[in-house]
Formats: structure tokens, sequence, C-alpha cells
């Protein structure tokens, strides 16, 4: 997952919108890793909710998920890039509201939200500690913030391959996740560190799964020459297991409270 480093926050944001707008067509058919992380959220959330956010929604797999799941609720499908909520629309209609938004100032109102779920979203936020905040402000007492968030050292493998690890994504640690969340007075329900390995049978699907989701090469490797991929394909190979060339997300689960 790896972008251009920018200068302001304006720059970053418009930046990953417009990646994952480009992204937004593909998208659903190269996530099976992100679905498969996002899974692990299902069986922990509450068996009633009324006011529901789908915090950085993209197509609207999991949104349409939540509208079924609870068929009484008002459900807000929100997210940065245009491209993915178009996308959105188109697929699932109007019974969700879908709405344009920063993680980092949500466009809602104080208390209003019974349950926050977000998967593999606020990796892509800059500053954690504001986004914990906003959890807290639009949380009613009560209510529940269910996420799925990337560590350090994911996609370690294709910053080996390509020798370029300062060009991965790099998002908050373990620690700051958790200085952010105390700093909100949201309390940790539950949390979980794990790893999630995935496998593809050459470097081209590789990179065609984190491309196909919004990730992008910076562009020093858009004149690559053939020497240079033929490396990285040679130093790839060096990792590769008997399922494939293997690919891993540190998984960060939490679920939050906000106290009644």
């Amino acid at each position: 997952m790896s972008i251009l480093t920018v200068n302001s926050d304006a720059r970053w944001q418009a930046q990953i919108a417009h990646a994952f707008s480009r992204a937004a067509p593909c998208y659903d058919a190269l996530a099976t890793a992100q679905r498969q992380i996002g899974q692990r959220l299902w069986d922990s959330l509450p068996h009633n909710a009324y006011k529901v956010l789908d915090l950085g929604c993209g197509t609207g797999y999991w949104t349409q998920q939540l509208a079924e799941r609870y068929p009484h609720a008002q459900i807000t499908g929100l997210d940065l890039a245009p491209g993915m909520l178009a996308q959105a629309r188109q697929r699932y209609g109007g019974a969700v509201h879908w709405q344009q938004g920063d993680a980092a100032a949500l466009p809602l109102s104080d208390h209003s939200v019974d349950l926050a779920f977000s998967n593999l979203a606020l990796q892509w936020c800059r500053d954690i500690g504001a986004v914990m905040a906003e959890l807290y402000r639009v949380l009613r007492p009560g209510g529940q913030a269910h996420i799925t968030t990337l560590l350090p050292g994911t996609l370690e493998e294709i910053a080996f391959a390509w020798q370029r690890p300062e060009a991965l994504l790099q998002p908050p640690n373990l620690a700051s996740v958790e200085w952010a969340i105390g700093e909100s007075d949201l309390t940790i329900a539950r949390q979980a560190a794990t790893v999630e390995r995935f496998y593809y049978a050459n470097l081209q699907a590789v990179m065609a799964s984190i491309k196909g989701v919004g990730a992008q090469l910076p562009r020093a490797h858009a004149n690559l020459t053939r020497a240079d991929i033929a490396a990285a394909k040679a130093r790839y190979e060096q990792l590769r297991q008997p399922e494939g060339l293997p690919v891993s997300y540190r998984c960060l689960t939490l679920q939050l409270e906000k106290s009644p």
C-alpha cells in the first residue's frame, strides 16, 4: 500500500481519495484479503443497533451487510473517495445514506451513532487521535466501535521485493493507537493483534491485489526497467511458500466502547 509522501493533510487526503476512486470499479473483485479480515468483526457485533456508521465504507459491501443485519436501523456509509461512493450508490441504491467525509472531522451530530463499524480504513488517517476523538463525539453513551486497522510491518514482503520499505504506507504503531484511544476517553473492550497471510501465484497477482484496492506504487517506479522487475521477482521468489508468494497484513482488531 504505497503512496507519495505529501506535505499537507489536504493534499494527502486528495491523493487518497483519487487513488481509491480510481480503484473503485475493480475493488470488489480484488479485495479478497480485505473481506476476509473484515469477517472477524462480524461475530462480535451487538444484537441490536439503530443508527449505524460504516466508516470508510468503500464500495459498500459491508454497509449492505450491516443494513441486512439491522433491517430497522438508519445506516450511513461514509468514505473520503467519491468514486467509491458512486459505486456503492450504483450497487446498493438509496436504502443507505451515503456520505462523503473525513474520519478526522465526521459530518455527523454529537451522540448520533449506536454502532460504528470500520474495516481497514483507519490506517489511511494521518491523525489517529483526531479519529478517536471524533468517534467518541458521535457515539451515544453506551455506543460501540468495531474496528480493524493495520500495523507497521504490513506488506513487508513487497517492501523486500522492491527494496523500497519507505514507499509503503506507515500506519500508527500499537502504542500510538492505544494512546489515542486513551486520550479520547473510549475504553477498549476487546483487542487482538494478528498476522493475516495471503498467497498469490506470481508478482503480477501480488501487485494487482494491492493496486486494485487503492494502493499505488510511488511515481519513482513509473519507469521501471525490465531489470528492475526481474530483480524484484527474484527477491520475492526467495519468500515463496508451497501456497504461493506471501503477502502479510498485520491487523489490529478493536472493540471500543463509550461509557454509558
